[in-house]
């Protein structure tokens, strides 16, 4: 199996199921579609990414993933800078926000498999200093929505409802749904 992503925090989680893979990072170009829901897209950008690396490997079974962080309707993407960061954090203090995450599978015989988590984050607010000092570290740069919440910002996060793997970029249940289904995993 192949996960067709560069994520560090992807490639930790995936390793749960003890299933021998290796990484091909997909070179796609992420951007949302005009009209286009923060569930399709995120769906979309999986399979794209699985797709995309499954060109070139086609024997292979190929996995994608994609993480929205979503605000009010609007998509909350990877900051392009320190102030944007900072922003994004603020946007997000004291409030609830969705967080989606989607896994799609490639399979050789053809098959296109997808999973969608959707999972329900709230902030307590946050302090104007620690946003800076969060930004400084340079955490936030690499991640939907400015943060990460098995790092430094799990600390201001008063609760989930859904899945916590699904926050931090690769949901695991959907995933094993995934695997059981292709035949990769032993039902039960």
């Amino acid at each position: 199996m192949i996960l067709a992503s560069a994520s560090p925090r992807r490639r930790e989680l995936l390793r749960q199921f003890g299933l021998p893979f290796s990484v091909v990072p997909a070179n796609i170009h992420e951007q949302r579609n005009a009209g286009e829901s923060a569930d399709d897209y995120v769906l979309r950008m999986a399979l794209e990414k699985a797709e995309a690396v499954a060109l070139d490997h086609p024997s292979e079974f190929v996995m994608g993933s994609d993480t929205a962080v979503v605000l009010d309707g609007k998509t909350l993407g990877k900051p392009e800078n320190a102030q944007q960061a900072a922003d994004m954090l603020r946007s997000l203090s004291g409030r609830d926000h969705a967080v989606l995450s989607a896994v799609a599978l490639v399979c050789p015989d053809g098959r296109r498999l997808t999973r969608t988590s959707d999972t329900a984050v709230h902030f307590a607010l946050l302090p104007e200093a620690w946003i800076a000092a969060y930004v400084a570290s340079g955490d936030p740069m690499d991640k939907a929505g400015a943060y990460g919440i098995q790092n430094q910002a799990g600390a201001w996060i008063e609760r989930i409802e859904g899945s916590y793997t699904g926050v931090v970029g690769l949901p695991l249940f959907e995933t094993g749904q995934l695997l059981r289904e292709a035949g990769l995993m032993m039902i039960g």
